[in-house]
């Protein structure tokens, strides 16, 4: 798998569209079994390479994945498998794998299945914006080719079995990638996740369980998969991010009300450090993206094409970066690549903007 080409297209988990400025991704996530084999942490090299053939087999021939790409993670090198984790086609778990274990996606990388990752297959939909009843829809539908010719693990009472029993149900897991800096520096956040804890949603940072919230992201998603139709499931989490976007496009409202300077100044510093900076590390380089996003979003920041935020969350990201630079980098070297980077896409952006306000 030729990973360069991936720099040039828009990741499945980003927005193209200006005006989705609160929710950034939805995905749909499906942990499935064979019936007849050992789930992979259990199984030997041998078998596992076994069921990884036997499965990239089947999935070339699905008509959902319209003409996939299937690789080996013993094939890719840790670079190659750092940028897919970047996209959010296969996991940290399954970037440690090696012989046996694989991916098959879609070349629009909407549709991704991990092979023997923690279960045999863990397949994904993801769409950008607020469009979680359409991803589960591909999953379900991916899903049902699949199981025409995979026989599952599954029990009449509980319903599909996977390695952990968390997953054990529905084996769904329906999440929303949220942009919520209003809600952060209204100090209003803390009360929002407590609340999702309540009703069953856990909410996770930017890179999924044990990250943390960089960039004023979020992952909301369901935490139950046992008892609960995956319909249900899914209507109960667009219904919870539709009343979190509404709480967070009030908090812009106040913040500006209330607290202008203080947005004002974000936005400006954000804009101000990334356009000059000549070292910039990973994480400060997303939390300023993030400032300047909202105030690109709420018309303080005049910025042509607004879209070049959206390309440099990914591109910023160390794997993402070296590919772009054609070879590894320490620490410190991708700190000023970084740098460069983000002066240049943005000062080119600020000209353009300039040159439209002078025609």
């Amino acid at each position: 798998m030729n990973t360069e080409r991936f720099l040039n297209q828009p990741s499945a988990w980003l927005p193209v569209d200006p005006d989705d400025n609160v929710t950034i991704s939805s995905r749909v996530r499906l942990a499935r079994n064979r019936k007849d084999a050992a789930f992979p942490g259990w199984a030997g090299e041998d078998e596992c390479e076994r069921i990884w053939e036997e499965l990239r087999e089947v999935l070339m021939h699905c008509a959902t994945l319209k003409g996939p790409m299937a690789v080996g993670m013993a094939e890719l090198s840790p670079l190659d498998k750092q940028l897919l984790f970047e996209r959010h086609l296969i996991s940290r778990e399954q970037a440690d794998r090696k012989k046996g274990s694989g991916v098959v996606l879609r070349e629009d990388e909407a549709v991704a299945v991990m092979v023997n990752e923690e279960d045999h297959l863990r397949l994904q939909s993801m769409r950008r914006g607020l469009d979680i009843v359409k991803a589960w829809d591909v999953a379900n539908e991916l899903d049902s080719e699949i199981e025409k010719k995979v026989d599952y693990a599954f029990s009449t009472q509980i319903g599909y079995l996977t390695a952990c029993p968390s997953n054990v149900g529905t084996g769904m897991r329906a999440s929303v990638m949220l942009h919520v800096p209003g809600l952060v520096l209204m100090n209003e956040i803390s009360a929002v996740v407590k609340g999702m804890a309540k009703i069953g949603l856990a909410v996770r940072g930017l890179w999924g369980e044990g990250s943390e919230a960089t960039g004023n992201m979020f992952q909301v998603s369901n935490q139950m998969t046992l008892g609960e139709r995956e319909e249900d499931i899914v209507a109960n989490l667009e219904q919870i991010v539709l009343e979190i976007v509404e709480h967070e496009k009030n908090a812009r409202l106040r913040l500006f009300e209330q607290r202008e300077n203080v947005i004002r100044d974000h936005a400006g510093r954000a804009m101000g450090i990334l356009s000059h900076a000549h070292v910039l590390t990973s994480k400060e380089c997303l939390d300023l993206l993030s400032d300047l996003r909202l105030g690109v979003d709420m018309g303080i920041v005049q910025l042509q094409g607004p879209e070049v935020v959206n390309d440099l969350l990914i591109l910023t990201q160390p794997g993402h970066l070296q590919k772009l630079e054609g070879r590894r980098l320490k620490a410190e070297e991708r700190d000023v690549a970084r740098a460069l980077l983000v002066r240049s896409r943005l000062n080119r952006a600020l000209k353009k903007s300039d040159k439209k306000n002078h025609e």
